[in-house]
């Protein structure tokens, strides 16, 4: 008698069930934290659309990257995703390696082909760009192998199993009625389902299947955006990986918990909550646009060149700032400058307000004073009253 361990093993497979009525508060906060994104976007310039367009596609494709262990070249990356949609050619940088180039274009097809049905060869096309430059699996193509596809982890001799695969000789099955039920239950579609329920089932589905060698759950998480775009009827701009790739272990976890059965409701709960949270983190982020504009237009003729440079820097890391504070030694190695001249430079930031500094000595740390530049009513807190942004 066979052993029934995992999900695609069962009867009821692939008939996900789950509980509506608990998920349902879900889908009423992401259509109001919806409407918000929308109406926030409009108090940016379209310059300042496209490069926070540009920012959030490239923090999404290193995280997604970065939940699976390779670490992308974030100057190489955003110079190809520059150039795949056409905008801040001045920024390219010289040497593109071919796994940044790929996810960029992956990435493009994704956000401007969102509307159209999947097929099987719209997902080898991803696979082919995803891996671009790899020589040890063939890109474009589900697997063949006789081999169990495994997902393990511990030592070599004892091996600890989190789940195996529909065998290769399943795969031209499943992911034909994969992707049947991926168009029909879009918008328009024979039997649509609510957005969060239909994003939230097509990446377990999707996993679940592991139909290639390598890069499912980039895919499957690419799946997840043009699920939601598709709902939306325009590009989701969320950062969907990288609230991912902030609680990885959580993410992991729970996936793992459920590949075991097909009753859904805890899985869908927690990733319609993710979701959410990703929504929240890009209102966050149009803030800090907000801010960092505002910051120039005031402060930028304050500014000496190093100053600049340093700031710039800064604003690199994004949001969340420099990782464990900007340091005098930062300083130095980011302008190439001497330490006295440093001392210098920080003093007069700090006077002037650009920088508050805390600690002493070596622990001193700096950090760019934003406060006075966010918004007097904080877009993220306008939630409190959408109607303002409808």
């Amino acid at each position: 008698m066979e052993i029934k361990n995992w999900g695609w093993q069962q009867d009821d497979w692939p008939d996900f069930s789950y509980n509506k009525q608990k998920l349902d508060p879900l889908e009423n906060e992401y259509t109001k934290e919806s409407g918000i994104s929308f109406g926030v976007m409009r108090h940016l310039s379209k310059k300042d659309q496209d490069k926070l367009r540009i920012e959030i596609i490239c923090n999404e494709a290193l995280k997604t990257s970065e939940i699976e262990g390779e670490f992308l070249d974030r100057d190489s990356l955003q110079s190809s995703i520059c150039k795949e949609f056409g905008v801040g050619e001045k920024y390219l940088h010289g040497n593109i390696k071919p796994e940044e180039a790929g996810i960029a274009m992956m990435m493009k097809d994704l956000y401007t082909s969102f509307n159209s049905p999947l097929t099987n060869e719209t997902l080898c096309a991803w696979h082919d760009k995803l891996l671009n430059g790899r020589t040890d699996l063939e890109r474009g193509k589900y697997r063949t192998s006789n081999d169990d596809m495994r997902i393990v982890s511990g030592r070599i001799d004892k091996p600890k199993i989190h789940f195996v695969a529909p065998p290769a000789s399943k795969i031209p099955r499943e992911m034909d009625q994969f992707i049947n039920w991926f168009n029909k239950t879009a918008p328009g579609g024979n039997a649509p389902l609510s957005p969060l329920i239909r994003a939230g089932i097509t990446h377990l589905y999707f996993v679940t299947i592991h139909p290639f060698e390598d890069g499912n759950g980039r895919i499957s998480r690419a799946l997840t955006e043009k699920a939601l775009a598709q709902n939306l009827r325009k590009p989701t701009l969320i950062a969907l990986s990288s609230t991912i790739s902030d609680k990885k272990k959580d993410y992991y976890k729970i996936l793992e918990l459920q590949n075991k059965n097909n009753q859904i409701t805890p899985w869908l709960f927690y990733f319609g909550k993710t979701i959410i949270e990703a929504q929240k983190q890009t209102i966050k982020q149009v803030d800090f646009v907000i801010a960092k504009a505002k910051f120039f237009n005031a402060c930028e003729k304050l500014l000496n060149p190093r100053q600049k440079k340093a700031v710039l820097r800064i604003f690199r890391e994004g949001r969340k700032g420099f990782s464990g504070g900007f340091s005098a030694k930062n300083y130095i190695s980011v302008v190439k400058t001497t330490s006295a001249t440093a001392t210098r430079d920080l003093k007069d930031l700090v006077n002037k307000g650009i920088f508050t500094k805390k600690g002493k000595l070596k622990s001193t740390r700096y950090k760019l004073n934003l406060t006075p530049f966010y918004p007097a009513i904080s877009l993220e807190a306008a939630r409190e009253k959408p109607q303002m942004f409808m």
